[in-house]
C-alpha cells in the first residue's frame, strides 16, 4: 500500500486575512438521535451537519484557495525519503467555469545562492495536466492525469456541491465505527451510475475524518480503494481546513 502525506503550513481563501482556530475551539457535541428517522433521512442530516461544521455558506461558496506545505511518500509503512515543498493556487469550479489549479514545487537554488526557487509547476485544467519547467510546457503522463482527475471528481467539494443535486442520487447512513480512536458516523452517497463515495464524520465535531471510494483497476481487473484521511482541523476565513491529509 502506498501512502502520501500532505502537511499544510499556511492556507487562505479568497483574499481575506487569515484567522486560524484550533480544533479544540470548534463547536462540538454528540449528534442528536432522532426516533423514526430512516437511514436516508439520517444520511442527509449527517451530511448537512458536516457542511455546517465545515463553515456552511463560507465553505460552500469559497472561490479561490492558496496553500503551502510539504508532501512525503510512504511504501509499506516506511518513508521513501522523498519530501517536497509545494505551493498551490486553486480556483474552485462554478456554474460557468471548471476547477483550475497550479502547483509549484520548491528546490534549493545551490551553494552560491541560498534559498529555494519554484522551478517546476503543474497546471491542472478541466480535463488535462501540464508540467512547466525552464524547458517549456509538456503534457503530464496519462496515468498521473487520470489519478488526479479521479480524485477531483470524488472530492468533498464535488460530492457536496454536485453529486447531491443529481437525479437519482441516494444518501444513506452507513452505520458507525472508529477512526483514529474517534467515533464516526458513515455516510454513503451513491450516484445514479452506481459510483459512490463514503465519508466518515466525527460524531463530536461533525467534521469529516475520511473520504473513500472504489474504482476499477483496468490493469489487474479488480477494485482499488482510494482513501483520504484528514486531521488537525483549523479555521481560515470561516472555512474549516485539515492541516494534515493522508492519501492511501
Amino acid at each position: 500500500m502506498k501512502a502520501f502525506v500532505v502537511a499544510l503550513a499556511l492556507l487562505g481563501f479568497v483574499a481575506a486575512p487569515l484567522h486560524a482556530q484550533s480544533a479544540q475551539e470548534m463547536k462540538s457535541g454528540a449528534p442528536e438521535r432522532r426516533k423514526g428517522e430512516t437511514q436516508e433521512q439520517k444520511g442527509k442530516r449527517l451530511l448537512n451537519e458536516m457542511v455546517v461544521a465545515l463553515g456552511g455558506d463560507a465553505w460552500l461558496n469559497k472561490k479561490t484557495m492558496y496553500r503551502e506545505g510539504q508532501t512525503a511518500a510512504f511504501f509499506r509503512g516506511e518513508p521513501t525519503g522523498s519530501v517536497v515543498e509545494f505551493v498551490e493556487y486553486k480556483r474552485f469550479a462554478t456554474s460557468t467555469s471548471p476547477e483550475l489549479a497550479r502547483d509549484e514545487f520548491k528546490s534549493w537554488r545551490g551553494v552560491i545562492t541560498p534559498g529555494k526557487k519554484k522551478d517546476v509547476a503543474h497546471l491542472w485544467t478541466a480535463d488535462q495536466g501540464y508540467e512547466v519547467t525552464y524547458k517549456g510546457q509538456t503534457t503530464l503522463p496519462e496515468k498521473q492525469v487520470t489519478d488526479y482527475m479521479r480524485r477531483r471528481a470524488h472530492s468533498l467539494e464535488e460530492v457536496v456541491t454536485k453529486w447531491v443535486k443529481q437525479p437519482g442520487v441516494v444518501i444513506i447512513s452507513d452505520g458507525s465505527g472508529m477512526r483514529d480512536r474517534r467515533p464516526v458516523d458513515k455516510v454513503t452517497i451513491m450516484a445514479a451510475n452506481n459510483d459512490s463515495v463514503t465519508i466518515e464524520i466525527d460524531q463530536n465535531t461533525h467534521l469529516p475524518l475520511q473520504r473513500s471510494f472504489q474504482w476499477r483497476n483496468e490493469q489487474f481487473k479488480d477494485q482499488d480503494i482510494d482513501e483520504e484521511v484528514y486531521g488537525d482541523w483549523r479555521f481560515f476565513d470561516g472555512v474549516a481546513t485539515p492541516m494534515n491529509m493522508t492519501t492511501y
